[in-house]
């Protein structure tokens, strides 16, 4: 029987190789039958994952996977750049065999991205930043960048990302050359410039153009706008005071 910890695993990679599209429905009884467990077990799993940002719970309807707003977009990317960026500029010089890992992952993921397996594509290019966690050393961010990549997958997913895998990959050779060679400052760089052109190939909206979702129900409760005392306007001269003329 699966452990609680097992089943938000299996989740999350499903989350980073697109299989869970974002507002997927996650019912406590198919997932335990799919587990074999019992709903207990289900439940304190998608609780977990609650608490992690990655599915949604609602009293009536259930769970389901998060459908992140344009806000929340662009608070997991700033998120991802503190984090990675941070780790890169903090981390001690990296060791030959953090370098071979990160090569091996380099080589999955350039053969995923010539082959057709779509998810195990998505997954590795992800999953890129996680091992570049765990190579250098900090489990603790690794376990929060999978997190936040799963939160981007979605994101990448809903707005309809343009970016391209094989840049990604690229881009992806070029930090751990960076690496490889003792440039820090430069693999910081690099990594800052693939996060801000994956941000940028998502459709979202500017800040200051993104539309106001109570604007209709704003503008209709609108106080009503009156004329001074003694004065009435004739239906001619103002045609939004035809129904209050009929009344």
């Amino acid at each position: 029987m699966p452990s609680a910890t097992e089943i938000s695993s299996r989740i999350i990679e499903a989350v980073m190789a697109q299989k869970l599209a974002p507002g997927t429905r996650l019912g406590e009884q198919q997932l335990a039958l799919l587990f074999d467990c019992s709903r207990t077990i289900v439940r304190e799993a998608l609780a977990r994952l609650s608490t992690r940002g990655i599915v949604t719970v609602s009293a009536r309807r259930g769970w389901f996977v998060v459908e992140p707003s344009q806000d929340e977009a662009r608070e997991a990317f700033e998120a991802r750049r503190v984090i990675e960026l941070g780790l890169i500029r903090q981390m001690p010089p990296v060791g030959k065999e953090a370098i071979r890992q990160l090569k091996q992952h380099l080589q999955r993921e350039k053969a995923a991205v010539r082959g057709s397996d779509v998810g195990a594509r998505s997954f590795l290019l992800g999953d890129f930043h996680v091992c570049l966690a765990e190579c250098l050393g900090n489990h603790l961010l690794a376990d929060t960048l999978r997190d936040f990549t799963a939160r981007t997958t979605l994101i990448a997913m809903l707005y309809q990302s343009s970016h391209d895998a094989a840049q990604s990959c690229e881009d992806h050779v070029r930090i751990v050359a960076a690496l490889e060679a003792g440039d820090a400052a430069l693999a910081e760089r690099l990594m800052s410039e693939h996060i801000g052109t994956v941000q940028a190939a998502l459709r979202l909206k500017p800040a200051a153009a993104e539309e106001d979702p109570l604007r209709a129900l704003r503008d209709a409760l609108a106080p009503v706008a009156k004329s001074p005392a003694g004065a009435r306007a004739s239906v001619s001269e103002n045609p939004a005071t035809y129904l209050g003329a009929l009344l």
